[in-house]
């Protein structure tokens, strides 16, 4: 699975608004500032969040941007979705068809048990929100850690 710069800098400036008192905006000036990125290139990704109803704006001389939702109620997949996203192992199997309209191995494929595990990835995305990544790196990878056991033992 590729994270993409987008995904990572659109995660990062989310957990900037996640870090922010609820209601409480903030600016795109001190977004990019403080991720070390361009003014414009955060605008592109705040805009893309907003689009999924993720963010919202404010206006005003205090304005900038908020949070849509609580961070509790904001989930990791949501997130990765709206910058750019995931690949169904359908587009998968559409997009690298080789020089034939559909792919030769349509029928019985040993990749697509592979591309099974990206879901799996996704689907774990879906089940963290946006709150448990503002502890600490080792609690935060206990978390996920968890989640991924007992996703696991479902399958």
């Amino acid at each position: 699975m590729r994270i993409t710069a987008q995904e990572e800098y659109g995660l990062r400036c989310v957990l900037q608004l996640a870090l922010q008192p609820e209601g409480s905006p903030l600016s795109v000036r001190e977004i990019a500032r403080r991720e070390a990125l361009s003014v414009a290139y955060v605008e592109k990704l705040l805009y893309l969040l907003s689009r999924a109803g993720l963010t919202r704006s404010v206006r005003g001389i205090n304005g900038g941007y908020c949070l849509a939702r609580p961070p509790e109620e904001i989930y990791l997949g949501e997130v990765v979705r709206a910058l750019g996203g995931f690949a169904s192992d359908a587009e998968i199997c559409n997009q690298f068809t080789g020089n034939v309209e559909s792919c030769v191995h349509m029928q019985n494929c040993g990749l697509r048990p592979l591309w099974r595990v990206a879901f799996y990835i996704q689907s774990l995305l879906d089940q963290v929100p946006l709150s448990e990544l503002l502890e600490d790196e080792e609690d935060v990878e206990h978390s996920l850690m968890k989640k991924s056991r007992a996703q696991l033992e479902l399958v």
